[in-house]
């Protein structure tokens, strides 16, 4: 057994615990509570520091990572044409690949032990496998076209996708499907794909151009499917609506956003069943606004937290994103009390969980889980946390590399070093973000 000792635990579950002790055997939890009372075991003494659940990031995109920086100030039609341009015209798989690689390495430094990734290239799986994290990949699928000839051709495309990655799942990786957004995925495919008996994620309710797109068939993405001669159409009187006319609620879907929900979308994502992904940095930094978090909270909604891709975010560090949370409610609703930084760090952990239904494995530091863990110092704090650590690290600490990484009881981070890390990767992501500078200087209009 090896016991881990901190200043701080932090089950989420229930209460900290000031010098308490995890005890990990086998890859599971057998004990959370304060050190004098641990089952003996091997010591490892993690000192000054908040030992809490690995953090859960419920959404992102993993092969993305090298596009940090390459996409600023754009609207948000115009940021996604540049991307896919980008994407088409220099990245290939083993470049997505790194990508991914390199993205997880960050974000596993910042404590997350779990990612929910969409995912294009289908290569985050193989990503996830190398590096040993806990995962949930879902293959994108895009046809905007309502023709059955393409939707067929999609769902082929997809079905092979899908075959060759079932091979790859594990008890840590798995695998689902994501029906990208309304701009990019017709009626009948959203209904297909309902239908197909897996985990699936979708990106909804997120900006103001979809809002416009599918309650009034008008706007910048409307204008860009009729210049390729697709017709469009009003869809429903929202896209939530939309999600629940085709049958998608019906699947239970991860809905990523949901910036611009009413309170009859709520409801109808809470009678669902669905559950959310909530991107607050992301969401401040595209200009799409602050997602009804409270609200969907109070109707009994899953809510995790993403940080998006690092093309729309920057960094991946969820303690940041928890902050975010709380500052943007409070803003919101012009309350002091209108989201605590221990509820917020609940979203980062058990509410990631029970979003990606993984909350009976993951997500709180209880017997007989498993021993995904994650330290962050606090000696930088002076005594501040010790009045209360959940606050110290949302509001406090910052943007900080975990001290320590574990996933299934396998250290990934001791004393800040990624353990088994490719020395020449850091390389190979600079060579690819340096063709992606030169090819978007090219082609500014893309």
């Amino acid at each position: 057994m090896i016991r881990y000792h901190a200043r701080w635990v932090l089950p989420i579950s229930s209460p900290p615990i000031r010098d308490g002790t995890v005890v990990e055997l086998g890859g599971r939890i057998v004990y959370v509570g304060p050190r004098d009372d641990a089952p003996g075991g091997t010591d490892r003494d993690l000192g000054d520091c908040a030992l809490l659940p690995g953090l859960i990031n419920a959404h992102t995109h993993l092969e993305l990572t090298v596009f940090r920086g390459l996409l600023e100030d754009l609207s948000f039609r115009e940021w996604i044409a540049r991307l896919q341009g980008a994407k088409v015209a220099v990245m290939t798989p083993e470049r997505f690949l790194d990508s991914a690689r390199w993205g997880i390495a960050e974000g596993v430094r910042a404590g997350i032990t779990s990612f929910a990734d969409t995912c294009d290239s289908g290569v985050v799986l193989e990503a996830m496998r190398e590096r040993g994290v806990r995962g949930i990949m879902y293959q994108e699928v895009f046809s905007p076209s309502a023709d059955p000839a393409a939707v067929r051709d999609a769902a082929a495309r997809l079905a092979e996708k899908l075959a060759h990655h079932d091979a790859l799942e594990t008890e840590l990786q798995e695998v689902g499907v994501s029906p990208h957004a309304p701009y990019t995925v017709s009626d009948p495919l959203f209904a297909l794909v309902a239908r197909c008996g897996r985990r699936i994620a979708v990106h909804i309710a997120e900006s103001d151009a979809e809002q416009r797109f599918v309650c009034d068939g008008e706007g910048p993405f409307a204008d860009a499917l009729r210049a390729r001669d697709i017709p469009v159409a009003p869809r429903a009187s929202s896209p939530i609506a939309l999600l629940a006319k085709l049958g998608v609620l019906d699947a239970h879907p991860l809905l990523i956003h949901c910036v611009r929900v009413s309170d009859s979308d709520i409801a109808a994502i809470a009678a669902s069943g669905s559950t959310v992904a909530h991107c607050p940095i992301s969401n401040a930094k595209l200009g799409h606004g602050i997602a009804p978090v409270l609200e969907m909270l109070g109707a009994g909604i899953a809510v995790g937290l993403g940080s998006d891709s690092m093309a729309a975010n920057n960094r991946m560090h969820l303690l940041e994103e928890s902050r975010a949370a709380v500052l943007a409610q409070r803003i919101r609703e012009e309350r002091v009390d209108a989201l605590a930084a221990s509820r917020a760090l609940e979203l980062a952990t058990l509410g990631g969980a029970r979003a990606l239904g993984l909350a009976d494995r993951v997500g709180s530091l209880e017997i007989g889980k498993e021993a995904d863990l994650a330290a962050f110092d606090l000696t930088s704090l002076a005594g501040t946390a010790d009045a209360d650590p959940a606050a110290a690290l949302v509001f406090a600490l910052g943007a900080e590399p975990a001290k320590f990484v574990a996933v299934a009881g396998t250290v990934k981070v001791w004393n800040w070093e990624l353990l088994n890390e490719d020395p020449e990767l850091e390389g190979r992501v600079r060579e690819t973000s340096a063709a992606l500078r030169s090819w978007i200087s090219a082609n500014p209009s893309h």
